[in-house]
This record gives C-alpha cells, structure tokens and sequence, in this order.
C-alpha cells in the first residue's frame, strides 16, 4: 500500500502541484507562533513540550484517522495515505523555480533570475552573475529535494500509515521556525526542535547522498563527500550538496557577490563551473534518485509479499 500511495502522490503533485505557499503549512505556521507565544519561557523543557504537541499530537491524529478508515475499507485507508502524502511532498516546490531561473538564464534576463532566485531562497541577490546565481540555485535545489522529497519519502516509507511524512515535514518547520533563534544557548525554547531534526536527518540525508552517488558519477561523488563535507558550515548539508555536485560534476559553494562583499565559501564538488545548463543536469539527477528510490522499495515489497 506504501508504494501505491507513493506513486500516486508522486503523480498527483505532478499534475496538480499544491501552490509554493502551501495554505495548510502556512496554516501550521501559525498553530506553531501561536504554541511558541503561550509556551515560550525561555527553557529547554518548554521547547521539548511544544514539539510534542506540534509535531507529535497531529501525528497521533492522522494514525487515529487511517486506522478508522482501514476498518471501513482499505481502499479509504490508501486514499487517506495519498492525500496526506500529497499535502506532505513537495518536488513542485524546487523544481518550478529550477525551471523559472533556467529559462530566464537562458535567455538572457538576468534581471529576472536574481528576482526568481530570491524569492525562492530569501536571500540578497542583487549583485549575482549568472554563474553565481546557477550555483547557489542547484545548491538550493539540492537542499529542497532532500527536505520536501527524500526525507519526508523516507520516514513515510518507515512509519504506519502517513504519520512519518506530516512528523518529518512538521519537525523540518519547527527547526526552522524555533530552532534557529538560539542555536548556542543550551536552555534555548528551539534547541529540541533543532536536535530533533538532526537526528531525524541522519540516516535519509546520507542514503540520499549515496543514491547521488549511485544515479551519477559514483567515484567524483564519494570523493568530495569524503573530501569537502566537513568543510561546510553544516556538516550534512556538506555531505548532500558535495555528493550531488560530485555526481553532477560541477563545482558549487565558492565566493558569492552579495551584501555589498565577495562572500568565500569552501568549494565543493568536481569539474566545471555551475551554469544554466547544469540546472537540467541537477533536475535529471533528483529524478533519477526518486526512480531508483521507488525501484527498491518496489523490490523491497516484492521481497516481504514473497517471504510473507
């Protein structure tokens, strides 16, 4: 039932993408500034009893409905898994603006990358050429594959029903919206949402960056992981982003014009510099990773219906 609904969610946000202001996330926003105002007093142990009650108890609300639904049908059951899924997945969100900046690239209007590019990411753009703004689009790209794809796919594909993809994407919300004010601060109100989306990212960020590896150049891509990742300020996003530039074969990080300063970054990756056509290559590369995902968890149900 899991691939099922996978395949179809998959199918479903292709031909129907939800808008980049997805209106239930925003939604949860709010529900989260709302927790954060009345249980914010400045401790870890209110951090802790927040997340429950944002990450944890609408987990618990969606398992109760699948399993309702199961006893009527499990045809409901599997419609409830592609519906969440659907809400949940997220490949529309970096790929429409890989495909915005591709072509305003392409054609010249700079002008109207940097605008694209700074929507998307929320940062300063103003003073990016065109090789620059390739680069950090791939990286972001990179980056938004992992967290609306790959990680929510794998922690659907682990947990029942569709409790894994809303606790992955509800706990990737919380580390960004509590887990970032204070990141120094032991006691600080987010520290547990930050700590618990690490340790959520551990496994799937790194099977993600070897599935890199194994849909790309495997010998570039396990070289720079093991070479450059540690040198980026996030070590795990080091390890996705030099395995994916890697296998693309392509150098990312390096320096970045913006804010009124040459910004130097360690470089990653192999080979040529980022540009506009390598925006098809780093799309070609997700898509083929999402392929060879689906084909192991295909082999993995044949192998449990076989051995069950």
């Amino acid at each position: 039932m899991s691939l099922l609904s996978l395949i179809a969610a998959l199918l479903l946000e292709q031909f129907n993408p939800l808008p980049v202001r997805n209106s239930l996330m925003a939604w949860y926003s709010r529900y989260a500034n709302m927790l954060e105002r009345e249980l914010n007093a400045g401790h870890f142990r209110h951090g802790v009893l927040a997340w429950v009650i944002a990450a944890v108890l609408p987990c618990l609300l969606v398992w109760g409905i699948y399993h309702l639904l199961y006893a009527l049908s499990p045809v409901f059951a599997w419609a409830w898994n592609v519906l969440v899924l659907y809400l949940m997945i997220g490949f529309r969100h970096f790929s429409h603006a890989f495909s915005g900046i591709a072509e305003a690239l392409q054609a010249g209007d700079l002008m109207l990358a940097r605008k694209l590019l700074a929507d998307w990411t929320l940062q300063n753009t103003d003073e990016m050429e065109s090789e620059e703004i390739s680069k950090l689009a791939i990286e972001q790209g990179l980056i938004d594959s992992y967290r609306y794809v790959f990680g929510t796919i794998f922690w659907f594909l682990l947990l029942p029903g569709p409790t894994g993809a809303v606790l992955y994407r509800f706990a990737s919300r919380l580390a960004v919206k509590w887990g970032e004010q204070a990141p120094n601060d032991r006691e600080a109100f987010g520290l547990f949402a930050a700590r618990a989306l690490k340790a959520m990212d551990w496994v799937p960020i790194r099977l993600t960056s070897i599935s890199f590896a194994v849909v790309g150049d495997f010998e570039d891509a396990v070289y720079c992981w093991r070479s450059q990742a540690q040198t980026w300020i996030n070590y795990d996003y080091g390890v996705l982003l030099a395995s994916g530039a890697g296998a693309i074969g392509i150098r990312l990080g390096e320096s970045l014009h913006q804010d009124n300063t040459v910004k130097y970054r360690p470089e990653l990756g192999i080979g040529d510099a980022a540009d506009a056509d390598y925006l098809a290559s780093a799309v070609g590369l997700v898509w083929r990773t999402v392929v060879l995902w689906l084909v192991l968890a295909l082999m993995f149900s044949l192998t449990h219906w076989v051995g069950g």
